[in-house]
């Protein structure tokens, strides 16, 4: 089944008195929401006791908790010993996403730095496949590692560059972040079809069973002529993408995929907006 859900705790989950990650399974069920993703943005460092507290809380709740992995993950670095650090990463997200009773890890693929896209992102892939041998070894294979599109122009993940990662392995899941979209393209998501375009991209390249239950990221994003620049609400009139028309998609795709919301402080907010207008589309 689809689910929504927040990233993160919103403005009103403090004002209500709430404090602890553990509260965020009640609050996220409390607004009729389904789902809610932690970030290891600044690293992995969280106790195996406090980990099994959340999943507790999660699994009470009946609210699926997935995990972004921390953001300085580079797998186009051409120094050896930063790619170690980020294999690492990945590999300590899912350690700790799996004692959190979840399965979903999103993690950033790269940055071109200065060496051209062509080189950058082959050896980026060149590393996915070792990362992807080192999930396999650790165990972790169970687990959907989930490569995220980027908002930068100055960073690896496109469409078609997820697409080609996540053709390495059936363990990697898109996780399409569509304002980082919208952002890197110049407000490219207006329609239906538009949103169609990118999804066929997809699903021409992993097939219609991989994709069915695919991760997104949603927000509205200011940019400029370099991309992504900061996260809005969807009260913002003058950045997109709307959801709405991702919304139709979906229904006529028949996707059913995990929807984070990523609003700028009204995360849990909007997850419920788009959770209704989804609801209306299909209904």
């Amino acid at each position: 089944m689809i689910k929504f859900g927040p990233s993160g705790n919103c403005e009103s989950f403090y004002a209500a008195g709430y404090e602890h990650t553990e509260d965020s399974a009640k609050f996220v069920r409390e607004h009729g929401l389904d789902c809610f993703e932690y970030s290891f943005g600044r690293g992995v460092n969280m106790t195996e006791k406090k980990a099994a507290s959340i999943k507790n809380a999660f699994e009470k709740e009946n609210v699926e908790i997935s995990v972004h992995a921390p953001y300085f993950i580079n797998f186009a670095n051409p120094d050896d010993e930063m790619a170690e650090k980020s294999y690492g990463y990945v590999l300590d997200s899912g350690r700790m996403a799996r004692a959190m009773g979840g399965k979903r890890i999103v993690f950033h693929p790269a940055t071109q730095g200065k060496d051209t896209r062509e080189i950058a992102f082959s050896r980026a892939l060149d590393r996915v496949r070792i990362l992807r041998d080192r999930i396999y070894q650790s165990g972790l294979e169970d687990l959907m590692f989930c490569p995220e599109t980027m908002g930068k122009n100055a960073q690896i993940g496109t469409v078609g560059e997820i697409a080609e990662i996540c053709k390495i392995d059936k363990i990697f899941t898109p996780c399409v972040d569509f304002g980082h979209v919208n952002a890197r393209e110049q407000g490219s998501l207006k329609t239906e079809k538009d949103y169609e375009e990118h999804l066929d991209i997809l699903l021409g390249a992993i097939g219609y069973e991989r994709m069915k239950h695919f991760h997104v990221h949603f927000s509205k994003i200011r940019y400029g002529a370099k991309g992504e620049i900061c996260h809005l609400t969807f009260e913002d009139t003058v950045f997109g993408p709307e959801f709405g028309p991702l919304a139709e998609a979906l229904v006529k795709y028949g996707l059913e995929p995990y929807i984070v919301s990523e609003s700028a402080g009204t995360q849990t907010e909007d997850a419920m907006t788009m959770k209704e207008t989804y609801l209306r589309i299909k209904n």
